[in-house]
């Protein structure tokens, strides 16, 4: 079998499909094209491979390709120096992993040199052959014929046998594997608490004494516990039970030396096996544990944050309507700014409704005009320092509204993420002469008409929906997160005269060199009037226009055709379609009556099979649908405004603002998400919390515990409002705490700034970003 055929059949067996299937979808994707053009575009090449598919697919064939190249590698070495066997060459190629691989290559590989080479170099080689073939034999007696000059004494000389014995068995692939698989299954990890640290590391005293199974470690805890140990916090360790697993590892390695009796031999052998074990292998397996571990903790959490960060992208959007977005602040003022509905910045204004001026009589003034001259239709109110005494506020001014003027909508808005964008590059091309503090504004007031558009223009690690993300692969993270960005723009499709560059940046086949190019050309020739004048952009030739155009929209433009994501390449099966219902397309598309009187199988030609006549009948039906659902949000209690509000039993509507492992984050109004710990999350066993809910559901909660000085919030989605919280006690582990343990969760103010372990912030915020970094290190106790 040769390589690619190795690579396809492997990928096959792992996304449910067939091997002609992978080969053809790697053939295009190793031509160019992207994830979401072959899912949407290719389904007849690929068989209807989907994007999650395919995501896989890129992955793994990035690792396996890896894993044949060092395959040839190892096959090269070890025959130019002439060890190569049948039986090894056959090991070689079965192979599955990069580890089995290199354990099978050990013995092989360059070095420097160890005891064991410099025993053979003294002449011991042949004492641990005799050792070990003649085990009725005292091994010191059989030492004393090899002390030389080189070898001092009988003693030097069993170390040397030792040393050459134990080296056969660290480099003997077979035991490299069982030893692992045993470890993988039998593992604990365990910590303790270094003495001294008991203060300054209070935020980890879960793990001042503890202990549990490797396997089920779950990725919150071990990120924590491995920040925690980086921190000198605690000694984190792993391996065997000390009380019956180091015994089996030490049998286990004794088994490779066949020591059944008690012949003095075997007695030798045994220690051997012992020392080999405590010395050589045991600490060669904990770093492989521990690397292990730290992988899939690292995976896990880069598929919560992908998740959770892909809810966000695709949350409803409120629409194109002018809208009012308000950055609250106390000292330092509430910034406003007025964006209309394409979000274009029409005006901007600083109030100063509390202390120190208390201005009320002016913020009512200003907040009013901006209404009125505007027509604002929606109030986007941030989610950071004085949201709440900012809703409230807007909510008395909106009273004040003339009689028959219909009063604008208030929603409040994420802000994670927004003092990133102010102080941005790309903030200061668009906005130069606004101020930083004023372009926050702006961005809460178009992430609530549009978060997809607006959102793409911050670093997908700063919008603040991951956990540990600073402790992960940051090169794997990044990756994982353009590929959510990349899905979701493409998933909702474009308007190519609207967009922005960073926006049409991650459409298919474009990027941020042809996004400016496509930008600069519309500011300089006006809107474009059909898909195909991309043409005429400067560097966008017919390939990219291949990957792009379907992806992108072009409303009440010369093609009708456009404003859909038919892709023009089928234009014509599109064009039959509608020949054959005797209407213009223009009047046939949203018509889904005259459409599902047509059998698709009919229009069926060589080049677009069954697939894609169905994805385009049903684009006829809804032509340009947005898979987004309907805009709705939560309506805060009033009253509730401070976390000192909250009483146990009360019924309260929120907003879902970040889903993790162990539970859901609930924002209630009262500037401190609550946390509704995945036993709370339904009336029936929950496994994985994103069953349940999703970033940005609006959810009814009932309060099960509050905790004020320590900032938590216990939340319950059950019918029985979490009467049952009691049969799990985590529920009270996972609470957020302001300013405990910086996760790297998120922004938590003004002023942050990523890096390292942990965030700053020259504006503290208790919104879901602080909520989460608190509570992954106190949600780690066992569930």
């Amino acid at each position: 079998m040769d390589t690619r055929t190795r690579i396809f059949r492997t990928i096959a067996d792992e996304i449910a499909a067939k091997p002609n299937q992978v080969g053809a979808a790697v053939t295009l994707l190793d031509e160019g094209a992207t994830v979401p053009f072959v899912a949407r575009y290719r389904k007849e090449v690929t068989g209807g491979l989907d994007d999650t598919q395919l995501r896989t697919l890129a992955d793994r064939l990035a690792y396996l390709r890896e894993l044949e190249a060092r395959r040839d590698t190892v096959m090269a070495s070890i025959t130019e120096q002439g060890k190569m066997t049948d039986d090894l060459a056959k090991a070689i190629v079965g192979a599955e992993t990069k580890a089995t691989l290199e354990d099978i290559y050990l013995p092989y590989k360059p070095k420097r040199r160890t005891k064991a080479m410099i025993a053979r170099e003294n002449g011991l080689a042949p004492l641990a052959e005799a050792i070990v073939a003649d085990r009725a034999a005292d091994p010191e007696v059989l030492a004393t014929g090899y002390v030389t000059e080189a070898v001092a004494d009988v003693k030097a000389a069993l170390n040397g046998a030792r040393d050459i014995v134990a080296e056969g068995l660290t480099e003997n692939a077979r035991l490299l594997g069982e030893l692992r698989t045993f470890l993988q299954k039998e593992a604990i990890v365990s910590s303790k608490l270094i003495a001294g640290q008991e203060q300054s590391g209070a935020k980890f005293s879960d793990y001042f004494e503890h202990s549990e199974q490797w396997s089920k470690v779950p990725s919150h805890r071990a990120l924590a516990m491995m920040r925690a140990s980086k921190e000198g916090v605690i000694a984190l360790d792993i391996g065997p039970d000390p009380e019956s697993g180091k015994a089996r590892a030490e049998e286990m390695v004794a088994s490779y030396l066949d020591t059944r009796t008690d012949a003095p031999g075997d007695k030798w052998l045994r220690k051997v096996a012992g020392w080999t074990w405590r010395v050589k292998l045991s600490l060669t397996m904990t770093v492989d544990l521990m690397g292990e571990l730290r992988a899939r903790a690292q995976e896990e959490a880069i598929q919560v944050f992908a998740r959770n960060l892909k809810d966000l992208l695709l949350a409803a959007p409120a629409g194109a309507k002018a809208t009012l977005g308000l950055d609250p602040g106390i000292r330092t003022g509430v910034k406003a700014a007025v964006v209309d509905h394409t979000g274009k910045l029409l005006d901007t204004a600083t109030i100063y409704p509390f202390q120190p001026k208390n201005d009320v009589r002016g913020a009512e003034a200003a907040i009013l005009a901006l209404i009125a001259k505007h027509n604002v239709e929606l109030v986007a109110i941030g989610n950071g320092t004085a949201s709440r005494e900012t809703e409230k506020l807007v909510g008395e001014i909106l009273k004040l509204l003339p009689k028959g003027v219909r009063a604008p909508t208030k929603v409040i808005v994420s802000e994670a993420g927004a003092s990133v964008y102010s102080a941005s590059e790309l903030a200061a091309r668009e906005f130069p002469d606004l101020d930083v503090s004023l372009r926050g504004a702006v961005s809460i007031a178009r992430r609530l008409q549009d978060p997809l558009a607006e959102l793409v223009k911050i670093e997908p690690k700063s919008i603040g929906v991951g956990q540990y993300q600073h402790d992960v692969d940051q090169h794997r993270l990044g990756r994982s997160l353009e590929a959510v960005v990349e899905d979701a723009v493409n998933a909702v499709g474009v308007d190519l005269n609207m967009a922005s560059a960073p926006l049409l940046a991650h459409v298919s086949g474009l990027g941020p060199s042809l996004a400016e190019a496509i930008v600069s050309h519309r500011d300089a020739n006006g809107a474009f009037g059909s898909r195909k004048a991309l043409l005429d952009v400067s560097r966008l030739g017919p390939a990219a226009f291949e990957q792009c155009a379907g992806f992108l929209r072009i409303t009440d433009g010369e093609e009708p055709l456009d404003a859909s994501s038919v892709h023009p390449e089928a234009y014509d099966v599109a064009r039959k379609i509608v020949s054959a219902c005797g209407r213009d397309v223009r009047a046939l598309m949203g018509d889904g009556a005259a459409l599902k009187s047509l059998r698709a199988e009919e229009f069926v030609s060589e080049k677009f099979g069954l697939p894609t006549v169905r994805d385009i009948l049903g684009e006829l039906e809804k032509p340009g649908r947005d898979p987004r659902p309907t805009f709705k949000t939560a309506t805060f209690t009033d009253g509730v405004e401070q976390i000192s509000d909250l009483k146990a039993g009360m019924t309260l509507e929120g907003t879902v603002t970040n889903v993790a492992a162990f539970g859901a984050f609930v924002d209630v109004g009262v500037h401190q998400d609550g946390l509704v710990h995945v036993s709370q999350l339904a009336d029936r066993f929950v496994k994985d919390p994103h069953e349940v809910v999703k970033a940005g559901d609006v959810v009814n909660v009932t309060v099960t515990e509050v905790d004020v000085p320590r900032k938590r919030i216990g939340l319950s989605m059950r019918k029985d409002g979490g009467a049952s919280a009691k049969e799990d006690r985590d529920a009270r582990s996972g609470f957020g705490s302001k300013g405990r343990a910086g996760s790297g969760g998120g922004e938590r103010g003004k002023g942050q700034r990523s890096g390292g372990g942990g965030n700053y912030s020259a504006k503290p915020k208790q919104n879901s970003g602080g909520a989460l970094g608190a509570a992954l290190m106190d949600a780690m106790r066992k569930k």
